[in-house]
């Protein structure tokens, strides 16, 4: 999906890291949330509350989730973090990214 419709934005930015992760949150009708956001190059690790679905719209991301290798993701692949979890990732060119909330 290239576009959302009918969304609400949160005007304040998510900024992580100096300024070098971005993101806005986007609320849809259902209730659903989303973060769109931008990876300058680097290494950055995050963590979850809920299971997470990272889109990789543009950029060349590695990722590692817990007690996996580290894995190689382009521009249009998605990969996905458990709730709970702590991940750690290495932005090689700047990363255009869209991460979605999932409750279960």
């Amino acid at each position: 999906m290239s576009k959302f419709s009918n969304i609400t934005i949160e005007k304040k930015a998510n900024i992580y890291f100096e300024g070098k992760v971005t993101s806005r949150t986007i609320l849809f009708e259902d209730g659903t949330r989303k973060t769109l956001g931008v990876m300058q190059p680097g290494e950055y690790e995050f963590a979850t509350d809920v299971k997470e679905e990272m889109e990789i719209v543009a950029g060349h991301l590695e990722y590692k989730l817990n007690g996996e290798e580290w894995k190689v993701i382009e521009g249009n692949e998605v990969f996905y973090v458990p709730a709970n979890e702590k991940f750690q990732v290495k932005a090689v060119t700047v990363v255009d990214y869209c991460c979605s909330y999932i409750s279960e």
